[in-house]
């Protein structure tokens, strides 16, 4: 039986998913249809990312999910009229491309790399860094991309430690849950990593009484979502040199507006939403693994929870 695929995503996508996605399925066993335009009475699966043109999702009557390209799901779980199974994306491509960032802005403030870079005065300044088995790491968030992330940096020698809301174990790296365990995971690390969810709960987390609970002069490392930070809290941590440095990776406002303050603010690095990237095909072959479990009555992989926002 062939099964109807629509694609739903901004334009630019279509040309990197319309061959690669339906070469994944057919390895996988599966005769589909993928389109830009199928009647929504005849759509089997949606293959998501939000654009303009996909917000009413009661035509989809017989869709069997909707399938998300990414990996953050809050622009589209409040949605009253998706009822459909929601699934968000979770590839080796995206968590292989979280760690590479981490890692490398991770070495970047362990070793101090910032200094001899740009050392326009040509200081002589020989203090070595101490060994990654010294250095405090903190990653706030310990789903797939967290764990991932926080056994990388783990392997590489670094003192690591996770937060998560519930209690999770992981090999090499201490965790902490709940609200005592927060306080314990800031007041330890020295280069921190956001990467929680964006939900009511995780609003302005880092608030200026979270900044006020790290060590002095601790770094962070934000590629999770802009709304976990208060902005002001965080420049007003900058100037108190409660923090040293910001790396931010995502804004509240995106692109991030050319008059922002974190542009001019030299201790804050602003990169332009690159840390991971979902890859069609990796993507293709999650996609085409989601169905071929759903048309067979399995479970799907990393089902949205809506009552907890991921």
């Amino acid at each position: 039986m062939t099964l109807n695929l629509l694609f739903s995503a901004p334009e630019g996508r279509w040309a990197s998913y319309r061959n690669v996605l339906p070469r994944a399925c057919d390895a996988a066993g599966l005769d589909v249809n993928l389109s830009r335009d199928t009647a929504p009475g005849d759509v089997d699966y949606v293959v998501y990312a939000p654009n303009d043109t996909m917000s009413d999702f009661a035509p989809f009557t017989r869709a069997k999910a909707v399938l998300s390209l990414w990996a953050g799901v809050e622009k589209i779980i409040s949605n009253e009229t998706l009822t459909q199974p929601l699934t968000r994306m979770v590839d080796p491509g995206l968590r292989e491309g979280m760690r590479d960032y981490i890692v490398g802005h991770v070495m970047r403030y362990h070793l101090g790399m910032d200094a001899h870079i740009n050392n326009p005065d040509r200081l002589w300044v020989a203090d070595a860094p101490p060994l990654a088995r010294h250095r405090r790491v903190g990653i706030l968030g310990l789903g797939e991309l967290g764990a991932f992330c926080a056994s990388a940096l783990s392997e590489l020698g670094f003192d690591v430690a996770g937060w998560s809301r519930r209690e999770k174990t992981l090999t090499g790296v201490t965790t902490y849950a709940g609200e005592d365990g927060l306080r314990e995971i800031l007041s330890r690390s020295e280069i921190l990593v956001l990467l929680l969810p964006s939900t009511p709960q995780t609003e302005n987390l880092f608030s200026a009484e979270a900044f006020a609970r790290l060590p002095r002069g601790a770094r962070i490392i934000n590629p999770g979502r802009g709304a976990l930070i208060d902005d002001d809290a965080l420049l007003a941590a900058l100037a108190a040199g409660r923090v040293a440095h910001a790396t931010l990776d995502v804004f509240r406002q995106e692109p991030l507006p050319r008059d922002h303050p974190f542009w001019s603010e030299p201790r804050i690095t602003v990169t332009p939403h690159i840390a991971s990237e979902t890859r069609p095909e990796t993507a293709s072959e999650v996609i085409a693994q989601n169905i071929k479990r759903s048309e067979a009555g399995e479970p799907l992989l990393y089902l949205v929870d809506r009552s907890a926002g991921y």
